[in-house]
C-alpha cells in the first residue's frame, strides 16, 4: 500500500482490523508520533465493509512509516497469523486498532527493554506487554477500571490480554504461536498463557491506551462477569460453548447494555442439554477455575484501598493479596475445596439467571 524501507524494519506492528474505519485515523497517528523505531505497519483484514481497506490506503500515503494490507477469513486469531506470515521485522507487535500510545517514545523503549530482558542472562525467552491504560475521555474517576489497570500490570495466569499489546521476537512466536484460529475468541489470552509456560513476561516501561468504548456500552460489570464466565469454560475445554458464542452474543443488542441475565439463561440451556457426567465435570472444572482464580478478591480490596487513598495505578503494597498468597491459597488447593467453589458458582449461577433486576447498572 506504500513504499517499502531502504532496510528491513526492525519492527513489525501487526493489527487486526474489521470495520474499523472509526478509529484507523487515530491509530495511524499515535503510531506516527512514534520516534526512533523503524517499523513496518501490517493490517489484517477480516472482511470489512465499511471502506476500511480503502481508508487505511487514503491514510497509508500520509504516514512515515510502509504500510501493507492482508485479508483472511473474520477471527482475531486467524487475521493476526495472516499479519505475521506477511511481516518482514525480526520483532512483531501484535496491537489493538483503538490502542494509543502517549509516549513518543513507547516503541523504542519497548523494544530496549525487550532486548535488555533477552540478554540478562535468565532463562527462557521473554516477551513483552504494556501498561495499561483506559481511555475515558471527560470521564470521572472508576474504581472498576483502576481494578483492571492494577490487574494487568501482574505477572500472573489470566491478567495478560491483547490490549495490553503483544512484543516478541519473530522466533518466540513461531515457538509459542500461532495463534488458535479454531475458535472466534480467546486466540489472545491462550497465547499469552502459552508464552507464560515456555518463556516469560515483562512489563514493558511505558503506558497503552485501550478505548473503553465496549465496556462503558455494554456495562463494566457485565462485561466482566461475561468475561470470567468465558475463560472459565475455555479452562474447563467446553470447545461446542466457544465456538456458539458468537451466534450467541448476536443475538443480543451489542450496541447497548449486554443483558447479562439473558446470556446465561441461554449458557444454562446450552449445559441442559449436555449428557449428566459432562455437565458434572463442567462443574467441577469450574471450581477448579474459581478457586484458582479467588486471589482476586484479596486483590480487589487492595485496589479499593489504593484507589480511595489516591495512589497511582500499579505504586504501593498489596497486603490482602500478599496474606492470601503466604496462608490462605493452600487452605482450599484439594478436591473438596473445589467442590465447595463448584457449589458456591452454581448457587449464584442459577440466582443470577431468575434475578429480575439488571446487575451492575451505574
Amino acid at each position: 500500500m506504500s513504499g517499502a524501507l531502504n532496510t528491513p524494519p526492525e519492527l513489525s506492528v501487526i493489527v487486526p482490523v474489521l470495520n474499523e474505519t472509526a478509529v484507523l485515523p487515530g491509530l495511524f497517528r499515535t503510531l506516527s508520533t512514534q520516534r526512533e523505531v523503524r517499523m513496518e505497519v501490517v493490517l489484517c483484514d477480516g472482511g470489512s465493509d465499511d471502506g476500511t481497506p480503502e481508508l487505511a490506503g487514503r491514510l497509508a500515503g500520509e504516514v512515515p512509516f510502509p504500510v501493507r494490507l492482508t485479508r483472511s477469513p473474520p477471527g482475531r486469531g486467524r487475521q493476526m497469523n495472516g499479519g505475521a506470515a506477511a511481516a518482514a521485522g525480526d520483532t512483531f507487535l501484535f496491537l489493538h486498532a483503538d490502542s494509543s500510545f502517549p509516549d513518543p517514545r513507547a516503541l523504542r523503549k519497548g523494544l530496549d527493554s525487550l532486548a535488555a530482558a533477552g540478554s540478562s542472562g535468565e532463562a527462557g525467552p521473554v516477551a513483552g506487554r504494556f501498561a495499561l491504560r483506559f481511555d475515558r475521555r471527560d470521564a470521572p474517576p472508576s474504581w472498576g477500571y483502576y481494578h483492571l489497570e492494577w490487574k494487568a500490570r501482574l505477572d500472573r495466569p489470566g491478567c495478560t490480554h491483547g490490549d495490553q499489546g503483544f512484543l516478541l521476537g519473530r522466533e518466540f512466536f513461531a515457538g509459542v504461536g500461532p495463534f488458535d484460529g479454531s475458535i472466534p475468541m480467546l486466540a489472545e489470552t491462550r497465547l499469552a498463557e502459552e508464552v507464560r509456560r515456555r518463556g516469560r513476561w515483562i512489563l514493558l516501561p511505558a503506558e497503552i491506551h485501550t478505548s473503553a468504548r465496549r465496556f462503558e456500552t455494554e456495562g463494566l460489570r457485565q462485561r466482566q462477569t461475561l468475561n470470567a464466565v468465558i475463560c472459565n469454560f475455555a479452562a474447563a475445554g467446553w470447545e461446542p460453548f466457544l465456538r456458539e458464542l458468537p451466534g450467541l452474543y448476536r443475538d443480543h443488542d451489542s450496541s447497548g447494555r449486554l443483558d447479562l441475565r439473558a446470556m446465561l439463561r441461554d449458557i444454562g440451556r446450552l449445559m441442559a442439554a449436555l449428557p449428566r457426567r459432562e455437565r458434572f465435570r463442567l462443574w467441577y472444572e469450574t471450581g477448579r477455575f474459581v478457586r484458582n482464580n479467588a486471589w482476586q478478591l484479596p486483590l480487589a480490596r487492595d485496589t479499593r484501598r489504593a484507589f480511595l487513598q489516591g495512589e497511582d495505578v500499579g505504586t504501593g503494597k498489596m497486603p490482602a493479596l500478599a496474606f492470601y498468597d503466604l496462608h490462605l491459597d493452600r487452605l482450599t488447593d484439594h478436591p473438596p475445596g473445589r467442590v465447595l467453589a463448584a457449589f458456591i458458582t452454581w448457587v449464584w449461577f442459577r440466582l443470577k439467571r431468575s434475578n429480575h433486576l439488571q446487575d451492575g447498572r451505574k
